[in-house]
């Protein structure tokens, strides 16, 4: 290989090679200088295809690896594109080339089997094998499995042993009646007790209800229960009507859209940076009767109409994309004989698109939560990724401070600051302030000596200053912060934002308009939570320098009590309020009899005077 600008110019051996290429359908594989499949294509002109990949350089960086690798080529030739896609999809299952795209299929599905014997049986199974039965599914949930078994066992006495039942074995009386058949869960199969005609007609209703035909069971069961009841067998139309219940109540869970819609495909594409997440649904008369999602690891940046036609042609490989309707987002990009695709906007159809594609979501949700509980540190840096993005930061926000102001009436003013450290809480470094220089309800001012005073410390002590600091307030309290940062010279240092209270705005310096991030965005849950811990903490604080202060207020005037005395009683009863209900032993337990009693009988006439005052 020879580079030339950035393009990868063939050997002449391998140029010949591609100048040889016939322009019809077929599959490309790439081999390294070892002799190894790297890559496998497909292609509805071979030699322009595969032309393509030597006379441009790349935009995905991989692709151009890939190129570079290129030591040999081989193909093989099909009828038509949609015969080239399933090929390629076979080849590279069977050799997992390392540039291609990887289908992620490692779980074993649930199917129900129902076996070709003369007394059939239904089961769940992960063993598919292509002999010895019809399978229905696959099932992803396996609670699904579970219902529609109950369902078909509760209708239908078909057995559920493991005893191969011939005419021969039953003509010679070699199998015994076991305890199924004595509690009724089964009609004798084994002694021929039940013909193989009447189970037969079992069978054949079980199979309608798995292939997702309810209704005409419905229907059948309404026209037997008629005509019993009308020969007056009240009976057995009643046991007809218990089972006509059960099918409405397992219909009525399953259907989903309008039952006009019969036979389609569903295929619904949610992507995220390294895979694609593709939903396969098919619907009958209104109700999914199969659901999976296939995981695609992409490689060389193949496009979205790409992807969805892999996962249709290997829906079609597995035997499950049997409708002729498939409905999608976007169209593939081929098209496969015998079947029409519909890209809905609106009505039941787009209703079907949407419930596929919340599935393929859950499965993404599902996978990362996942993968989270396993690695913890990965969903702490998916969040301080995503506030990185958000807020327009140079760094990962692995420590936030988020700062609040507390007074009512201009008394008693507070300020507090939580500390967030890796998106947690680090309450061990949550702070409280006492606001000493501003007098009055000034939040801008307070907003300003505070921040002032926990940085210049911070910088003083040689300490690590935060990524990023929330104000809790809107333009007026960001710009104080703003003044304050920019006097201690710290301003490109430290990132500011400012969160308003009405509508969970964001501000940032130096631009008026806000920026509104998703309600359900991790960055504003994290936001919202330093704002709310800072106020909680704030509020916390307050009160108790309301209750301090009050109590100083009430005890300053009692002869014999001082700063010690009044200091033990803060500390054990916390507040005023809780020192006037308590009894002359509960204060003397605290500061000694006399001096209790001097206290209990000053606070018993101050409460005395405040009842007479009102009542006045």
């Amino acid at each position: 290989m020879i580079e030339g600008g950035g393009v990868v110019i063939p050997s002449e051996r391998l140029k010949e090679k591609i100048d040889m290429l016939p322009e019809s359908p077929g599959v490309y594989m790439y081999f390294d200088k070892e002799g190894t499949i790297i890559y496998i294509g497909k292609a509805k002109r071979l030699r322009r295809r595969v032309r393509s990949y030597f006379n441009r350089e790349h935009t995905v960086a991989r692709t151009n690896v890939l190129v570079r690798n290129i030591a040999d080529l081989k193909y093989i030739v099909v009828n038509s594109e949609e015969d080239a896609l399933h090929l390629e999809n076979s080849l590279i299952k069977e050799n997992k080339p390392r540039y291609n795209v990887l289908l992620k299929d490692d779980k074993s599905y649930p199917w129900i089997c129902v076996t070709n014997e003369l007394y059939p049986r239904v089961f769940v199974t992960r063993d598919v094998t292509l002999r010895g039965g019809k399978y229905y599914g696959p099932y992803t949930n396996v609670t699904m499995v579970r219902t529609l078994l109950e369902l078909i066992r509760e209708l239908y006495p078909i057995r559920t042993c493991r005893t191969g039942i011939t005419a021969d074995a039953i003509s010679r009386g070699k199998l015994k009646l076991c305890l199924q058949y004595h509690i009724k869960n089964c009609r004798g199969c084994c002694t021929g007790a039940i013909s193989a005609d009447e189970y037969g007609g079992f069978i054949d209703e079980i199979r309608q209800i798995l292939s997702g035909n309810i209704g005409h069971i419905s229907d059948m069961l309404i026209e037997q229960m008629t005509a019993l009841a009308s020969h007056l067998r009240f009976e057995e139309a009643e046991v007809l009507k218990q089972k006509y219940l059960l099918i409405e109540k397992y219909k009525a869970k399953s259907v989903i859209v309008s039952a006009q819609i019969h036979n389609v495909d569903v295929f619904s594409f949610v992507r995220d940076e390294q895979s694609v997440y593709i939903n396969y649904m098919h619907v009958r008369a209104g109700a999914v009767c199969k659901s999976m999602t296939l995981e695609y690891r992409t490689q060389l940046g193949e496009s979205d109409a790409e992807m969805l036609s892999y996962a249709i042609a290997e829906m079609a490989e597995k035997g499950l994309s049997d409708a002729k309707e498939i409905v999608v987002p976007f169209l593939p990009d081929m098209e496969f004989e015998g079947k029409t695709f519909t890209v809905p906007q609106r009505g039941d159809k787009r209703k079907l698109l949407e419930v596929s594609e919340k599935n393929a979501r859950q499965y993404l949700i599902d996978k990362l939560k996942h993968n989270e509980k396993l690695n913890p540190e990965q969903r702490t840096l998916r969040v301080l990724t995503t506030m990185q993005r958000d807020f327009r930061l140079t760094e990962l926000p692995r420590h936030i401070e988020c700062f609040d102001n507390s007074n009512i009436q201009g008394t008693n003013p507070v300020a507090s600051c939580v500390v967030f450290k890796n998106a947690k809480p680090s309450k061990r470094d949550y702070r409280h302030f006492n606001i000493r220089t501003v007098v009055g309800p000034d939040d801008f001012a307070s907003m300003r000596e505070v921040l002032t005073r926990r940085y210049s410390r911070l910088i003083a002590e040689g300490e690590e200053l935060p990524q990023l600091v929330v104000v809790d307030g809107g333009k007026g309290q960001l710009s104080s912060a703003v003044e304050a940062f920019d006097e201690m010279g710290i301003r490109g240092k430290v990132a500011l934002i400012g969160i308003a209270k009405r509508l969970e705005e964001i501000y940032f310096p130096g631009d008026s308009i806000p920026l509104y991030i998703d309600k359900n965005s991790e960055s504003l849950r994290v936001i919202q939570h330093l704002r709310d811990e800072a106020h909680r903490f704030g509020i916390t604080h307050h009160r108790n320098r309301r209750s301090k202060s009050q109590l100083e207020s009430v005890l300053d005037d009692i002869q014999g009590v001082g700063d010690k005395t009044a200091a033990a009683l803060l500390k054990h009863f916390k507040s005023v309020k809780r020192m006037r209900m308590a009894t002359l032993t509960e204060i003397a337990e605290v500061i000694g009899p006399k001096k209790a009693e001097a206290v209990f009988n000053a606070l018993n006439v101050e409460s005395n005077e405040n009842s007479d005052s009102k009542s006045e």
